[in-house]
């Protein structure tokens, strides 16, 4: 598989962990971007959500995450840079695979929704992707 077309490049939170899913995704064929890769180990732990999520807007990538607080905490660096962000639910503690899976099995949605500039904010789930509000 290749990376879909209309599918921007997804950036990956330190939620979702350093090689795990992002080693998945890849095999996948998707282009990929870690916290860790991006800002470097150990410098990726002390990066705020804020500034990583004005990077993900700079260069038109999505962001794939497991924080759900960011909609609620960074809610206004989302709206105000305009990021577009898809996040598991963490309480549903899945491993690695089955996080890589949940993102892999919504891909065709996520791409339709990544149609839309943002900002926005989904939840990614295993039966689709619903819309979460953000604060104003």
């Amino acid at each position: 598989m290749q990376h879909p077309a209309g599918l921007p490049d997804i950036f990956l939170d330190r939620s979702l962990g350093r090689k795990g899913v992002p080693d998945r995704l890849r095999a996948a064929g998707l282009r990929v971007v870690t916290l860790a890769e991006h800002y470097g180990v150990p410098a990726d732990e002390d990066v705020a959500d804020e500034a990583w999520l004005e990077l993900v807007a700079q260069h038109n990538w999505i962001a794939f995450m497991k924080d759900r607080r960011v909609r609620t905490r960074e809610g206004w660096a989302v709206n105000l840079h305009a990021v577009r962000c898809f996040c598991l639910h963490p309480s549903q503690g899945l491993k690695v695979q089955a996080m890589a899976d949940r993102f892999l099995d919504n891909l065709v949605a996520i791409r339709s929704a990544c149609i839309r500039p943002g900002p926005f904010f989904y939840h990614v789930q295993a039966n689709g992707i619903r819309p979460q509000r953000l604060p104003s």
